[in-house]
């Protein structure tokens, strides 16, 4: 199934996964994925991982695998930052082979001062190259808080709309960990034509290595709330993993309230807090899709 569809009926809830490190028991994603398929989401999307290559063919397998072992709608990352258009046809062609319809094409992160060897410069570029030449539903990026290399939040808004118009069916935001941004960000996208299913991305925030990065990577802002939550459990780390998940549980129990079209759950491979959270969040989730229907 096309995941655009799923949002026609229900307040959507998905999920994402990262394939295990070379170094790794490619075991361990299989036993994180029976744990998570007790959550029965909509649908898990499968990361490209580091280092590229043989990490995408891992992604195509795994992806692969959430579907016909688990039962469970799959959805396969495909950054274009170094790729060709020799080595996407590849890529395509593999997964519709495998029976893959999802794609959540992205441009992917620079990486310092190497420069890029690829055919496409932008995500928009692949989303049109996958477009003429494939069915594939097409899933896109989009940020709440400004892409980082945007010059003001107009021109980011430009970009997006060119994403929809270049053929994405359906968005995932970046991480934030204030709603306002998100749903300042719904509103301006919605005046500015973008008119497909917006997914709000929340990342349940278990450790203080996990916050460092987020606001290095992402430029993510922490609200004072979130200060307060880390101020106090910095130093313990079992009490600021709860923390992190009542935190998210908060975000996720007002975004839903306010008609969010779906929640998309960065696990970071951890059932433990993703079950957590859909636990208290799911009936909420179920009287939410009872309005749709």
């Amino acid at each position: 199934m096309k995941t655009a569809e799923l949002f026609e009926h229900k307040t959507v809830f998905s999920l994402e996964v990262f394939p295990p490190k070379p170094d790794t028991d490619e075991s361990v994603i299989y036993d994180t994925l029976n744990e998570l398929s007790d959550i029965s989401p909509d649908f898990i999307s499968v990361t490209y991982g580091a280092g590229g290559g043989q990490n995408g063919c891992k992604t195509i397998q795994i992806a692969s695998d959430i579907k016909e072992r688990c039962g469970v709608e799959s959805v396969a990352h495909l950054p274009c930052i170094d790729l060709t258009k020799a080595q996407a046809v590849e890529i395509l062609d593999s997964l519709q082979a495998h029976g893959i319809e999802n794609v959540l094409a992205l441009r992917g992160d620079r990486r310092g001062d190497l420069s890029e060897t690829g055919d496409f410069r932008h995500a928009s570029d692949l989303i049109s190259f996958i477009k003429e030449r494939y069915d594939f539903n097409i899933i896109a990026a989009c940020y709440p808080e400004v892409h980082p290399e945007s010059v003001s939040a107009v021109d980011d808004l430009k970009w997006l709309r060119h994403k929809v118009d270049c053929g994405a069916d359906h968005l995932i935001t970046q991480l934030f960990l204030d709603n306002k941004y998100f749903m300042d960000f719904s509103e301006k996208a919605r005046i500015a034509g973008v008119d497909i299913p917006i997914e709000a991305g929340i990342m349940p925030v278990t450790n203080k290595r996990q916050i460092e990065r987020m606001v290095k990577l992402c430029g993510v802002q922490l609200p004072k709330k979130f200060v307060r939550v880390l101020e106090k459990y910095e130093h313990n780390e079992t009490a600021l993993r709860d923390a992190g998940i009542a935190y998210a549980i908060d975000q996720i129990t007002d975004l839903i309230a306010e008609g969010v079209d779906g929640i998309h759950l960065y696990t970071m491979n951890n059932p433990y807090v993703a079950k957590k959270i859909f636990s208290a969040v799911e009936s909420l989730i179920s009287v939410s899709s009872c309005a749709l229907a």
